[in-house]
């Protein structure tokens, strides 16, 4: 088919947003965003972490409300878009997040919510049949009576997709369809992708993997900042254009000159893997920082399962101080002296129940005797630790759900980085903080290794790796493709590494 300006002229769009602008207290999601979505197009939507592309997926799956600006779909202003209208009319959205339900069928899944009844019980022989039909009608050789959860990464999401369409999605939003798929996986979803663009669904692609998009859209809008950056034919743009269009002209601070010596081998990584992490191997001395840098969703985020003890490596050895450690266990890894601070603070990391000074105390064994909790000790000791790390209160000892993202953070990294630690795992330490706590979580980490910690970082923060590591290994598909060292390469250079393409 014919894409373009040209044909997005003469065809009835999808899919429209005129001037859209979405904004949270005083930051701006979205400003004013065009974006214009074709039947039977596949249209890519790119941009890095922070650029819009989430809040204009909720904006069109009437999760959000825009504060100014038209939604149209299939020519129709709707003014009062809801999830349920957004589905109504046809909108359907397969998150990074799968939703299917583990201990249910394939066929169970698809027709959640509709299942087909007679004299008053779920019919199954209809329930099969029809999800049989439905996976047949678009090529997925999937069996309908198998558990989800016995499924492949790539045959839930092909399920996925498959029950959107059933359901009526003439617009479909795939959000990182392929984050955690090898190739030949990903290709499947490829093709079924292909298969609905024949059949006039109008495709979202969202994905940070470039080098699939260039293979795969029709179009390709980059957001940058809440704004679009660039639309265009994908046949008129490459890989360091759209790099280009992601990170913009903006100037960025070259990384610090430290002076700061290593010594031994502190965490040493042979051959591990697990679900998508492919024979990583991996040493880190002490007081070294190193960032493990991928697209959102690749195997980067295995290892803070594996390495803190919550899962067990499907292959390999972990060594911390030369030690081998009993993997697959918490205790172990925290007796080891591996710290490992979760990306998710507010469900892996804190307790919103308790106060900050009782999460500050979790990781400090001092505070308990056999049969009771040592108050006055603990809100002596952590009122120090506040001071020192800069958690800001109004409240003596407020309930830690009630700070700032920020100080949740700092409160998150004082509890662990307070205790006694040989190797340090962080990951995304400055997620959803603003730019004062973000320079003041960079200097708790310069400090930390100081000390002679082994530090390994995981984030999707191109500047944050440049900032604070010593080394960057590039992982793309579950397995390191690349190894820099401090200031051998440019931002753009990371970046281009990271979604798919080669050094310039």
């Amino acid at each position: 088919m014919t894409t373009g300006r040209q044909e997005a002229a003469t065809v009835e769009p999808a899919l429209e947003l005129r001037g859209v602008s979405k904004s949270f207290g005083g930051a701006h999601a979205l400003r004013e965003v065009d974006f214009t979505l074709l039947p039977g197009e596949v249209h890519a939507l790119a941009g890095m972490n922070g650029a819009g592309k989430s809040t204009l997926v909720e904006v069109v799956c009437g999760a959000l409300a825009p504060d100014d600006g038209e939604i149209l779909v299939g020519g129709a202003s709707c003014p009062t878009l809801t999830p349920r209208r957004a589905r109504a009319l046809g909108v359907s959205i397969v998150h990074q997040r799968r939703t299917l339900v583990p201990d249910l069928t394939v066929a169970e899944n698809l027709l959640l919510g509709r299942l087909p009844h007679r004299a008053g019980r779920v019919d199954w022989s209809t329930v099969r049949n029809e999800a049989a039909s439905a996976l047949d009608d678009l090529g997925v050789e999937v069996p309908v009576q198998a558990a989800v959860g016995d499924l492949t990464p790539a045959q839930q999401t092909l399920v996925e997709i498959a029950r959107e369409v059933h359901v009526g999605g003439r617009i479909l939003i795939l959000d990182e369809p392929t984050a955690a798929l090898g190739g030949a996986d990903a290709a499947r979803i490829h093709d079924l992708v292909r298969e609905l663009r024949s059949r006039g669904t109008a495709v979202v692609y969202i994905s940070h993997h470039l080098d699939e998009v260039l293979a795969l859209a029709d179009r390709i809008t980059v957001m940058r900042d809440g704004r679009t950056a660039l639309t265009e034919a994908i046949e008129n743009v490459d890989l360091p254009a759209l790099v280009r269009a992601m990170i913009g002209d903006r100037l960025v601070a070259e990384p610090v000159v430290r002076k700061r010596t290593f010594g031994v081998a502190a965490l040493e990584l042979d051959q591990l893997g697990g679900d998508r992490l492919r024979d990583f191997d991996l040493t880190i001395r002490a007081g070294e920082i190193v960032a493990v840098l991928g697209p959102a969703g690749d195997a980067q985020r295995e290892l803070f399962p594996l390495l803190s003890g919550v899962r067990q490596p499907s292959t390999g050895t972990v060594r911390v101080g030369g030690n081998r450690l009993r993997t697959g266990s918490i205790r172990a890894s925290l007796s080891a002296g591996l710290r490992c601070v979760t990306g998710d603070r507010l469900v892996n990391g804190l307790v919103p129940g308790l106060s900050v000074d009782e999460n500050l105390a979790l990781a400090d064994r001092g505070m308990k005797r056999p049969w009771l909790v040592r108050w006055a000790v603990l809100h002596r000791r952590a009122a120090d630790t506040r001071r020192r790390y800069g958690v800001i209160t109004l409240a003596a000892d407020p309930a830690v759900d009630s700070l700032s993202g920020g100080n949740q953070q700092k409160v998150l990294l004082a509890k662990w980085l307070d205790t006694e630690t040989t190797v340090c795992l962080l990951e995304e330490p400055t997620s959803g903080v603003d730019v004062a706590a973000k320079a003041d979580i960079h200097q708790m980490v310069d400090e930390l290794a100081d000390r002679g910690a082994a530090v390994l970082l995981t984030s999707a923060d191109v500047d944050e790796v440049r900032r604070l590591a010593d080394r960057v290994v590039v992982i793309r598909g579950g397995r390191a493709v690349a190894e820099l060292h401090r200031g051998e390469l440019s931002r753009d250079d990371l970046v281009s590494l990271t979604v798919g393409g080669h050094v310039s």
